[in-house]
């Protein structure tokens, strides 16, 4: 991911370093999205029914691809000191919890998951920014991808992250620690919810 950074840094001299950043962001959830969403619905196992089973291989593959990603990211938003103390708390969880679950060897089942229900309005997230900067947003397209965001966070994020969450406290095979990591991670996103649902209130007052 540095080496796909460094590169688009090439390519966009013009462009700030937030720029080549959020690109990079947007090829992960792209990528991620596709994989993780493929293990989950299509390769198996069931992650409400199979939460603590072994990792597959091809489990471990996206989370270590989705691994090197997060660590990239977290040290760039140090670096650049760009982001809040949740995002960063959320980014920390996540490196844990996924060397965890690759060091203990089983329960990538619901952490792949969780990542499929958490990336998928990435790539959404990131397009806003595009638009924004590029002076598009506040045009139709704008409005598609707000509205998009917003619903696929509350349905799949918040509605489906909680399903996941359920399954993996009530299995008796997840580690204690990955259920408590779980649960923040969890809180996290809750309180992405709630800066998301402060700004639909804004955007429909404007209206």
């Amino acid at each position: 991911w540095l080496s796909l950074y460094s590169c688009f840094c090439y390519w966009n001299k013009h462009r700030s370093y937030e720029w080549s950043c959020r690109l990079v962001t947007l090829v992960h959830g792209v990528i991620v999205t596709c994989l993780s969403g493929y293990v989950a619905l299509l390769d198996g196992p069931w992650p409400l029914t199979h939460a603590g089973s072994p990792n597959t291989s091809l489990q471990i593959h996206v989370l270590s691809l989705t691994l090197g990603y997060f660590i990239f990211d977290l040290g760039w938003c140090l670096y650049f000191q760009t982001e809040g103390d949740l995002m960063l708390f959320h980014h920390m969880l996540s490196i844990c919890g996924m060397i965890m679950v690759l060091g203990l060897g089983k329960s990538a089942t619901e952490v792949n998951a969780v990542v499929f229900v958490s990336e998928i309005t990435n790539p959404l997230l990131q397009t806003r920014w595009f638009l924004r900067e590029m002076g598009c947003y506040h045009t139709f397209l704008g409005e598609v991808v707000d509205f998009f965001f917003v619903f696929l966070f509350l349905v799949l994020r918040i509605g489906g992250g909680a399903l996941i969450m359920c399954a993996m406290v009530t299995s008796p095979d997840p580690s204690w620690l990955l259920k408590a990591g779980g649960l923040a991670m969890y809180i996290v996103s809750l309180g992405f919810m709630v800066e998301i649902c402060h700004f639909a209130r804004r955007k429909m007052l404007k209206k």
